[in-house]
């Protein structure tokens, strides 16, 4: 009979490949010019200069500011509509009209064809903030914004299948004819419609094609470093993606990071009809042309467990915060005779089965003080449930604070609702405390205790 091999575990894909492939040598000053991509070192410094300089000495006309804005809009949804929720994620469908026009609107924002960005991007989500990222926020703010792109990756992306873009008709077409189209997209267009429409060419050169190329650029990288730095973690704070309205309004609604970190499938960013995401409506908008299809929507119930999620962590840590209730399982068992022996020293009062030590509160009672003087020494359980005065659940909170002991014998707090403090009735506990064979924190009344303790 033959035994089968034994299958060693299989390591950790990401930890398994840093050992076992080496990276470039580290950037110093003597490398560090031979170290630098110049392709995109020339782009992203001739732009701005390029966009300084022409504004300088160009007139800015208010036809040609609008035109400008419109332009950068319609380049950065063929990124943030195009390249990442259509290509990167396939969060819905387009036909081949959207998908054309979505395919040379983002060439005209210059960051690479289609099949390169998805390529990178899905990367990104699969390895986020580790050594195969390749824009690795835990490297700091100004290279996750633009630094990976300046300096020759120290290793190369961790996997990502992109075979899918590999079989599509227009990601092929753009990618083959990609230089001649962001040259067109990028310069030409955006100086002719101003040069035909008002007379502005160079208006139209400069401000639509320069300077609304910068903002296009920045955009965009602050989608990798902006919204990995700035906002909360409402739904997952595993990894370093959040939520933030600034970060939202700088990148035409792809601020929502955090949420689209946990749904990437999700075809929106912003799930709240008030936050900011144009690229959402854009999307919608051409579902109700008939232009796309099958927008996913990741299911309400599980978005709503991750917020809930993140809630309750916040609560814990909180909970953990404050001050909490000896617990009765910490707390000395004494007799009914032992405990009057010891309250005609001190004033101990029994309420709910736990003996209290009220002598730094007498003074405070706002009832007065001899409300506790005359039940020192006994049950005032339904004195202060009712008999007297219902105490407010601040005052149950309050003087559970001061419990020293559990009386042998007395009532069975395991059943009794009163022996929990309000505040404690909904405190959090992981599933490790819940699961525990000594999680309980009641005290049972028919515990056998071999020696009688002495109250603390």
């Amino acid at each position: 009979m033959n035994t089968p091999p034994v299958v060693p575990d299989v390591e950790n894909y990401v930890s398994h490949t840093l050992k076992t492939t080496k990276p470039l040598p580290p950037i110093t000053w003597d490398n560090f010019l031979s170290e630098l991509n110049w392709l995109n070192v020339a782009i992203l410094t001739l732009t701005p200069a390029a966009s300084i300089i022409g504004a300088y000495h160009t007139k800015l006309r208010w036809e040609t500011a609008l035109f400008s804005v419109f332009y950068y809009f319609y380049t950065g949804l063929g990124i943030t509509a195009g390249y990442h929720r259509l290509w990167a994620h396939r969060s819905y469908n387009a036909g081949k009209f959207l998908q054309y026009f979505l395919a040379i609107s983002g060439a005209g924002a210059v960051e690479g064809s289609i099949k390169w960005w998805s390529r990178g991007h899905r990367a990104h989500h699969r390895y986020t903030d580790t050594e195969l990222d390749p824009y690795n926020a835990g490297e700091g703010f100004w290279f996750s914004h633009m630094g990976w792109m300046l300096l020759k990756p120290r290793r190369k992306p961790g996997v990502a299948d992109v075979s899918d873009l590999s079989k599509s008709d227009v990601v092929r077409w753009q990618h083959k004819h990609y230089i001649l189209l962001i040259l067109l997209m990028s310069f030409v267009v955006p100086t002719v419609i101003p040069w035909l429409g008002w007379g502005d060419a160079r208006g139209g050169y400069v401000y639509a094609g320069f300077v609304r190329l910068c903002f296009v650029h920045h955009s965009t990288f602050c989608v990798n470093s902006l919204a990995h730095w700035l906002g909360e973690s409402p739904f997952d704070d595993k990894h370093s993606p959040r939520d933030h309205l600034i970060t939202a309004l700088c990148t035409i609604g792809e601020g929502y990071h955090n949420f689209h970190h946990q749904f990437p499938m999700d075809y929106r960013n912003a799930i709240k009809w008030y936050q900011y995401d144009p690229t959402k409506w854009f999307i919608w908008v051409c579902q109700q042309l008939g232009l796309a299809t099958h927008l996913k929507v990741f299911p309400d119930n599980e978005v709503r467990k991750g917020q809930l999620t993140m809630q309750l962590k916040r609560l814990r840590e909180t909970q953990e915060s404050l001050a909490w209730p000896s617990d009765s399982n910490d707390l000395p068992v004494i007799s009914w005779d032992a405990y009057q022996a010891q309250a005609a020293k001190r004033p101990l009062i029994l309420v709910s089965g736990f003996i209290h030590d009220v002598a730094s509160f007498v003074d405070e009672h706002p009832g007065g003080a001899h409300f506790i003087i005359k039940y020192i020494g006994k049950d005032a359980s339904t004195a202060f449930f009712g008999g007297v005065y219902d105490h407010s659940n601040a005052a149950h909170n309050l003087l559970a604070m001061k419990r020293v002991g559990v009386l042998h014998g007395g009532i069975p707090l395991a059943v009794d609702d009163k022996a929990i403090p309000p505040s404690q009735r909904l405190k959090i506990a992981r599933y490790a405390e819940l699961s525990s064979p000594y999680a309980s924190s009641t005290a049972y009344s028919d515990r056998d205790d071999d020696k009688e303790g002495m109250l603390g």
